[in-house]
């Protein structure tokens, strides 16, 4: 997730401190990803280093405020324009174990798919159940929520592959183990 983008998007609607920066961000996101604040305020400092926001002193309450600049507008325009990458995201950590599982001695892995499997589906029932109760006018937190349950759906097909592919793999090598012990036992036989 982009912090530094998503800031100097809340900083395109109008100046703002960063504890004004981390509610907006988090009531549109329904608090799905919360920051930290100290994130907040380390991140403009890097924009305002890198020229795209500016200090314009202090608000009525005494906290730093920040504006967006042209080169802060330019960075946020060149940002809508541009998809994510997928090597922009994190490792998918649940991918990793399953990789790490199936090669694994003495672990199971359709017990870890199943239990995973069983996780999701109760995550995508609460979020199914936050979506319905959702304020039909709040469009960003739909999305969100709209977004997490696709994300969760294609995982449950994603795990579903996974079991399939364990399962034929394991077929197959008892397939070849009679096969490779074959040799060995007709040469027992002949000596």
């Amino acid at each position: 997730m982009s912090i530094r983008h998503s800031l100097l998007a809340l900083l395109a609607d109008h100046d703002a401190y960063g504890y004004q920066l981390r509610s907006r961000f988090e009531s549109l996101t329904g608090s799905v990803w919360p920051l930290n604040i100290g994130q907040v305020y380390t991140t403009l400092a890097r924009l305002e280093r890198d020229g795209l926001v500016l200090g314009t002193g202090t608000g009525d309450d005494g906290r730093a405020m920040y504006h967006l600049t042209e080169a802060g507008q330019a960075e946020l325009q060149s940002w809508w324009r541009s998809p994510v990458s997928r090597n922009d995201r994190p490792r998918d950590e649940l991918a990793i174990k399953i990789a790490l599982a199936v090669t694994a001695t003495g672990v199971d892995a359709s017990a870890i798919l199943q239990t995973q499997r069983l996780d999701t589906m109760r995550a995508m029932q609460d979020l199914t159940r936050l979506k319905r109760h959702a304020d039909v006018a709040d469009l960003p937190w739909r999305l969100v929520l709209e977004s997490m349950i696709f994300a969760a759906e294609a995982e449950i097909r994603w795990l579903d592959h996974c079991e399939s592919a364990v399962i034929r793999h394991a077929v197959q090598q008892r397939a070849v183990a009679p096969i490779a012990a074959a040799p060995a036992e007709n040469s027992e036989v002949s000596s």
